[in-house]
């Protein structure tokens, strides 16, 4: 078992700890817990090699050729799993685990027939520069990649699960016939899991899955449904990768339909760190472009590194997120494990096949909950801003499209040759739809604006032509929902605050960036003094008469309305500048 006592990671951003996580990204589990959190991921993510099969099968590979492929793939996921949880410059520092990349199965296997493993160099080196690529230029594309869209990805992405989850627990055949024993195992794999992850105690909540892959697999076995193993007799247990000729010469046509798709991985990579970085922050705003970047770059550095020994690219695995969910576990300590543990796998070929073995219907019931979870996080990420109509419009039309093409397959088919691949990935279409409409959307409206107020307006009428402003310019800014609101509430009261003392509002001035949103409100007379009155006791105010009496109640009164502003705005500001007054009220984003 490695030693991580005296390893220092780099460090992360300041997060605020949620409550119901029991080890977040910076604990250290115990060994014995780390250990078991580690052999959920590493069985989740090796029963996927079956992209790798997959592929195998459509180049016509043969065992021992298929066998290469799949160690090479295995070192590339140990890899890219070590640098996202390492962090730094070289990852995102969040558990995240990464899998065979099923966008590239079919290419990838059309490669390997006609070049053998050797062509599968230039797919993995285009792959990694490309991400290496987006990794450095993502950071200044902020205002391309709000939450919303990262929403939509991940939400699109859980409900293109929903149909291979169906196939696998019900065992669907093409006349429609449904497998009992399939469905059983499911329904029976996935009650455990929930059962364990909702009214288990805390060591059943961290082995939920891990516990139900096996009751799973032990029904299934009963059940005579577990099959294949016959052929872990003929398999080594010990086995080196044979490291192919690379073979340069692949039409470029093809080349270009890889980069296209790696970087369109890189969108799934970004909805994958962003609800990883949610997952860690109970305080969480907006994303941080920075782990993003590190994100793309540890899948860039590893599927350069296992190109060269013939691996299919990897990506991140959305199932395990699903996993760090239901185990209340996103600690980074635990990929470090996972990485050391899938590099030792990958020269063990009857581990790694063993796991290809697991029941279909096991597997079928680890996506219902991926799905579920990764629906719902969308979810929460796109309602986390406020939303105006073309909010609105860019949310439903890319849902509309990217499930289109999951709905109506047929649709695909009208693309070009060369874009039908990608046309018929919903989450690649739903995405490159979310930022086009982003950034179509955004054409027109201003990060500052003002308006002015009409004088014959009521004071009551005036306030609320202030409200209006905020709550309309906050949802065209794509404003976070609860500083819009907090945003309205100070300047109703700042308003009725001016009106009281006998002042006119004559317009009001709003800015937005993604830290800041400041509202600035114009006015007649004298700048409103932003003194803190000490709040008078109650007996004192009943012993006053006359006009004294009023004096006291207006001053106590004032006092309650700035300890309000002060209490909703981060920083108040107020001045004069020429004829009018200012008052500023600015919030942190």
């Amino acid at each position: 078992m490695p030693d991580f006592s005296k390893i220092a990671l780099p460090p992360l951003p300041s997060f605020k700890r949620p409550h119901e996580l029991l080890y977040a990204a910076n604990d250290r589990p115990p060994i014995s817990t780390l250990s078991g959190l580690a052999l959920q991921h590493i069985a989740t993510a090796l029963a996927l090699i079956a992209y790798v099969l997959a592929a195998a099968k459509i180049g016509g590979l043969d065992a021992a050729t298929t066998q290469t492929m799949v160690t090479a793939t295995v070192l590339g996921m140990a890899i890219s799993t070590f640098c996202q949880s390492w962090g730094g410059r070289v990852g995102s520092g969040m558990l995240l685990i990464h899998m065979p990349d099923p966008l590239l199965v079919v290419i990838s296997g059309m490669l390997a027939s006609q070049y053998g493993l050797g062509g599968l160099v230039l797919v993995g080196v285009i792959n990694g520069l490309v991400a290496l690529g987006a990794g450095s230029l993502v950071p200044h594309l902020r205002s391309l990649l709000p939450p919303t869209v990262a929403g939509i990805v991940v939400c699109v992405a859980g409900l293109s699960l929903i149909e291979p989850a169906l196939l696998h627990v019900s065992g669907l055949t093409e006349r429609g016939a449904v497998d009992l024993g399939d469905l059983l195992t499911g329904v029976v794999t996935l009650t455990c899991i929930m059962a364990l992850s909702i009214w288990g105690r805390q060591r059943g909540k961290l082995f939920a899955l891990l516990t139900g892959l096996i009751v799973g697999i032990v029904f299934s076995f009963f059940l005579g449904n577990l099959n294949g193993l016959e052929v872990l007799a003929d398999t080594p247990v010990f086995g080196l990768p044979n490291v192919p000729a690379p073979d340069f010469h692949i039409d470029i046509g093809v080349l270009l339909a890889v980069a296209v798709l790696a970087l369109m991985t890189q969108l799934d990579v970004f909805g994958c760190v962003v609800l990883m970085h949610k997952m860690n922050d109970a305080d969480w705003h907006r994303p941080d472009m920075k782990m993003v970047s590190g994100g793309m770059r540890a899948c860039g550095i590893g599927n350069f590194m296992a190109a060269w020994l013939g691996a299919l690219p990897t990506a991140i695995s959305s199932a395990n997120i699903a996993l760090a969910h239901i185990s209340r576990s996103s600690s980074r300590w635990i990929g470090l494990l996972v990485a050391a543990l899938l590099a030792l796998v990958a020269f063990l070929p009857q581990v790694s096949l063993a796991l290809t073995l697991m029941p279909a219907a096991v597997i079928g019931a680890i996506e219902i909950y991926a799905a579920a979870y990764l629906i719902v996080s969308g979810i929460e990420l796109i309602a986390s801003r406020a939303l105006d109509a073309r909010g609105l419009f860019m949310i439903g039309l890319s849902f509309v499209l990217g499930i289109g093409v999951i709905l109506v397959p047929q649709l695909a088919e009208l693309a070009p040759e060369s874009l039908r691949l990608m046309a018929s990935n919903g989450i690649i279409v739903a995405g490159l739809s979310a930022i086009t409409l982003n950034l179509l959307f955004r054409l027109g409206i201003a990060q500052r604006t003002q308006q002015e107020l009409a004088p014959d307006l009521s004071p009551a009428a005036a306030a609320q032509a202030v409200v209006d402003f905020v709550e309309s310019q906050g949802a065209s800014w794509n404003a976070r929902r609860n500083i819009v609101r907090r945003a309205a509430q100070a300047a109703l009261e700042a308003a009725e605050a001016i009106q009281e003392r006998g002042s006119r509002l004559t317009g009001i001035q709003g800015s937005f960036d993604e830290f800041n949103l400041d509202i600035e409100l114009r006015h007649d007379g004298a700048p409103l003094a932003l003194t803190t009155m000490p709040h008078s006791p109650t007996p004192d105010l009943l012993d006053i008469e006359g006009e004294q009496f009023q004096v006291a109640l207006d001053q106590a009164l004032s006092g309650i309305s700035q300890a309000m502003l002060r209490r909703l705005a981060d920083r108040l500001h107020s001045e004069q500048r020429g004829d009018a007054s200012y008052l500023k009220l600015h919030f942190d984003h």
